[in-house]
């Protein structure tokens, strides 16, 4: 039997290497239940945020970062956008996945902070799955 290795969030597999880390930032709670719902299974560790202040403050103190961040644009305190420009000035090269039912991707046209992909809602599951999989470069 191969070892089991933890990472520093607890979580393993049996191959010895860290399951994918995914920070969920939406402000609809069963929107993020289904984020986890679909990427738990395909071994994923999902952390799920409300509030994106909350979770930019994680996101700054998370050892490791995630590998990919998940975020819905409109959002009552701030946007994804902010969330992203705020990201973006701790790991400038942090991959960042947004979804939105509110907007298309010509929201972020003129920005200096885009995300590396778009998502429109509603989305298909195995859409979603196949996205965050190719930020991993997987």
């Amino acid at each position: 039997m191969g070892t089991v290795m933890a990472d520093s969030s607890g979580k393993q597999n049996g191959d010895g290497k860290r399951k994918p880390l995914v920070f969920a930032v939406d402000d609809e709670p069963m929107l993020l239940e289904l984020l986890t719902l679909v990427l738990e299974p395909l071994g994923y560790v999902v952390r799920t945020f409300r509030d994106p202040a909350s979770a930019v403050r994680e996101f700054e103190a998370a050892n490791p970062k995630p590998d990919v961040i998940i975020t819905d644009f409109a959002m009552h305190r701030m946007n994804g956008l902010d969330l992203i420009r705020d990201c973006r000035r701790i790991v400038p090269l942090q991959k960042i996945l947004m979804v939105s039912g509110t907007v298309d991707a010509t929201v972020y046209r003129d920005s200096p902070y885009k995300p590396d992909k778009f998502l429109a809602k509603p989305y298909p599951a195995k859409q979603l799955a196949d996205l965050v999989k190719s930020l991993l470069g997987k």
